[in-house]
């Protein structure tokens, strides 16, 4: 899997975190610590999940291979169209959380990560630098968290759904591409 795939990935995984983000951002008053606790912990809690997944998953490879990309695709496309579907849910159970609460932030940040954890059970069975991968996924969650909460300081009328529905979209293409190139190379 090359930087691009997995930047993708990444961005992709985020955008659960954008979407709790935007939403937190523009229905309190958040101040930059508060932010930055915020897009800390959904940056470690994604970067982390993936590996303990690929751990999981790696451990079963010999046993799975023949069918490990459809294995990729299946979990891709499962988790893209879960987060498409999430996106038509309604946002408002997410604008009454108070972030402040620590326990209230360790639970989002384990929320939003559940698919990282199973995406990482993926990786374990096609070919990706884990170490690279858990960086990416780690900062570009951690920068588009921030950027989710100082738009939604910003706007109240910009859809935290949409980077959602986007975000279930990307999953799902790169998974094709997976079984499309394991296919092609049959």
């Amino acid at each position: 899997m090359n930087f691009t795939e997995l930047f993708l990935i990444s961005l992709g995984l985020s955008m659960d975190c954008f979407a709790v983000s935007l939403s937190l951002g523009s229905s309190q008053k958040l101040n930059w610590r508060d932010i930055l606790k915020m897009a800390l912990l959904f940056g470690l809690f994604q970067g982390v999940m993936p590996l303990i997944g690929w751990l999981a998953g790696n451990s079963v490879k010999s046993m799975i291979e023949p069918v490990d990309h459809w294995i990729a695709f299946a979990i891709l496309a499962f988790i893209g169209i879960k987060m498409i579907w999430q996106s038509f849910s309604d946002e408002e159970k997410k604008r009454s959380i108070d972030i402040r609460q620590f326990t209230v932030l360790i639970s989002l940040s384990i929320a939003t990560s559940i698919d990282a954890l199973i995406t990482g059970v993926g990786f374990g069975f096609i070919r990706v630098n884990i170490y690279e991968a858990v960086i990416l996924i780690s900062v570009v969650t951690f920068m588009v968290s921030l950027i989710g909460a100082k738009i939604g300081e910003k706007t109240t009328f910009l859809p935290a759904r949409w980077a959602e529905f986007a975000g279930g979209l990307v999953l799902i293409a790169i998974g094709a591409k997976v079984l499309l190139e394991h296919l092609l190379l049959i």
